[in-house]
């Protein structure tokens, strides 16, 4: 089947703004009124982040994403085509529908967040076509539990993806029901999956991450896992019967913001897995970017450059 996209990876999932507020930001209600810090407006959701580090570590990048026609879609849509990121809509209108938008509530070494869906629970299965994915290297997905029709067929595309000889990779986010369902057949079918240490145990039930992720790796995927400022572990099936692992160490640097480091640290992977670097060495230099884009507000301003990456990954 004839492509009409040449991509290094196709990105799935949400796309929209971010305002982020630091300082007082812990709710007193009876209609207090509290000063911040900072407030800032940048582009948010997982997937988008995770497709504007990638452009910006030079891989080329589809954005499959449903964004509105209102003032919160145009926004988007100018900071995706600043990076180059080449959004691609589903086929279902949405332009009557608002376009998400997240509050972050961020404090030192923790966030809340306010998530209206709007536009981002559009995606459906069919939407990753089979010429979409036969043009790209690799598909990731993110914030798999804010669009549950997508969800729902997710197993699907990815057997589609493996059939066309397409890499996977996911990263659900939290769930905000916090059943965690629906999961099991898709890890099946996932190349690699990348959570942090809460949605690992959750997703398998397990006490630690050890056993959690040897679990996965017996179904044959690759978990990266995100550490924080500790950095990042992995493990991978080495052999039928072996499993081997890694740990890489987060940078030390002044933080400003942690939203999206998480969403960097996925940017960071996928380019040197797709520079054809080991699983080790493509955790190290996940773990730096996730480390580099807390120098600023919002998780698109400071993400690495491959110049930040490969010289210390070499």
């Amino acid at each position: 089947m004839e492509s009409k996209v040449a991509m290094d990876v196709l990105v799935v999932g949400d796309a929209n703004p971010d305002l982020v507020l630091r300082g007082d930001v812990r709710p007193r209600f009876g209609q207090e009124e509290q000063l911040l810090d900072a407030a800032d407006l940048v582009l948010g959701g997982s997937a988008a982040i995770t497709a504007m580090g990638c452009a910006r570590l030079g891989l080329r990048t589809g954005l499959l994403a449903a964004v509105g026609a209102d003032v919160f879609g145009a926004f988007t849509r100018e900071r995706l085509e600043e990076r180059g990121v080449r959004l691609l809509p589903p086929a279902a209108d949405v332009d009557a529908t608002p376009t998400g938008l997240s509050v972050i509530l961020s404090a030192p070494g923790d966030r809340a967040i306010l998530t209206l869906p709007g536009t981002i629970p559009a995606l459906r299965p069919e939407d990753v076509t089979d010429a979409l994915i036969a043009g790209s290297r690799h598909v990731h997905v993110s914030s798999l539990f804010l669009q549950p029709g997508l969800h729902a067929g997710l197993a699907g595309v990815f057997k589609r993806a493996k059939a066309l000889g397409v890499t996977t990779s996911l990263d659900t986010n939290w769930d905000p029901s916090g059943r965690w369902t629906g999961l099991d057949e898709i890890l099946a079918v996932t190349d690699v999956f990348l959570p942090n240490a809460a949605e690992l145990l959750a997703v398998t039930g397990a006490e630690t991450t050890e056993v959690a992720a040897a679990r996965l790796v017996a179904l044959g995927t690759t978990v990266v896992l995100k550490d924080g400022a500790r950095g990042g572990r992995a493990w991978w099936p080495e052999s039928a019967t072996a499993t081997a692992t890694a740990t890489a160490p987060g940078l030390a640097v002044d933080v400003v913001d942690t939203t999206g480091a998480g969403d960097s640290f996925n940017a960071g992977f996928l380019a040197a897995r797709l520079d054809g670097r080991t699983v080790a060495e493509s955790l190290g230099w996940a773990a730096r970017a996730g480390s580099l884009s807390t120098r600023a507000a919002g998780g698109t301003a400071a993400q690495a450059t491959p110049e930040e990456l490969i010289p210390s990954a070499r």
